[in-house]
């Protein structure tokens, strides 16, 4: 099977724009689904309705891949599901090393869909000498100074940072040396690389206080509203009972015709 080291996507040579890509993992997400309860098609509606995007940015994206679906029949999904695949690199070998065997680095080491969707875990690294030749996810936990030999020795490509935010900018630096040009940073930190090295960030604190902020957004408008209810109910109204209550206002009477001749002269306020 061809490795993710030798064989990359043209994806940017194709010219598809970032935004898509990042939308092609979800629509892949909800086509594996349908595949799974062996559902022949599907329309840009449905599909679009459960990868959370319009059915007109769907279809946008799906111009860059040359699919254009059949007018009154849909999209084939089995079909779809070897495209996009085939377009995020996911029908070869990805070899992944993951750096930081906390207890994050450890369930990332045992979440069975990287190997589902075409990434094997080759490696497992951490500083911790207490940690090496320790088993996790039925690989043997490696130190640090072996990252280089890993790397080289199973052409990985893409490497995972799961250290605390002090030590990710070494590893990042190193994993970038070895030849790594892809990285998933989980490390709370911003890491500096060069050009042609891309890095993902993922980051659950920053997560959870944008859902925060919603929620304080959501309680706030509960407490005006209630605040509106009683100030109503002291007054004996409703809510907006200004604008509720407000008489509509009275409609001249027409006196002629507009200067167009089918305008009234007068129009009601």
């Amino acid at each position: 099977m061809a490795t993710g080291r030798t064989h990359r996507t043209a994806t940017r040579s194709r010219g598809i724009p970032e935004a898509t890509v990042a939308r092609l993992p979800l629509y892949l997400r909800a086509l594996t689904a349908l595949s799974e309860r062996s559902v022949p098609t599907v329309s840009s509606e449905e599909l679009a309705a459960a990868a959370g995007v319009n059915s007109a940015k769907l279809r946008k994206d799906f111009s860059y891949l040359g699919s254009y679906g059949t007018r009154g029949v849909g999209y084939d999904v089995e079909y779809l599901v070897y495209q996009i695949s085939r377009e995020l690199g996911l029908t070869q070998d990805w070899p992944v090393v993951i750096v930081g065997i906390g207890n994050l680095g450890a369930a990332l080491a045992g979440y069975g869909g990287f190997a589902s969707r075409g990434f094997r875990v080759a490696g497992l690294i951490d500083a911790d000498r207490a940690m090496t030749g320790k088993q996790v996810a039925g690989l043997t936990v490696r130190h640090t100074d072996e990252l280089e030999p890993l790397i080289n020795e199973s052409g990985v490509s893409i490497g995972v940072i799961a250290t605390p935010a002090g030590a990710a900018q070494a590893v990042c630096n190193r994993l970038v040396e070895a030849g790594v040009t892809s990285i998933l940073n989980f490390a709370p930190t911003v890491l500096n690389v060069p050009d042609g090295v891309d890095v993902r960030k993922v980051d659950l604190s920053i997560e959870l206080q944008i859902l925060a902020f919603h929620e304080q957004r959501k309680a706030g408008e509960e407490a005006e509203l209630r605040e509106a209810e009683a100030a109503a109910a002291a007054q004996g109204g409703t809510p907006r009972a200004d604008a509720a209550e407000r008489p509509a206002p009275v409609a001249k009477k027409r006196t002629g015709q507009g200067p167009d001749g089918d305008v009234p002269a007068v129009m009601p306020a």
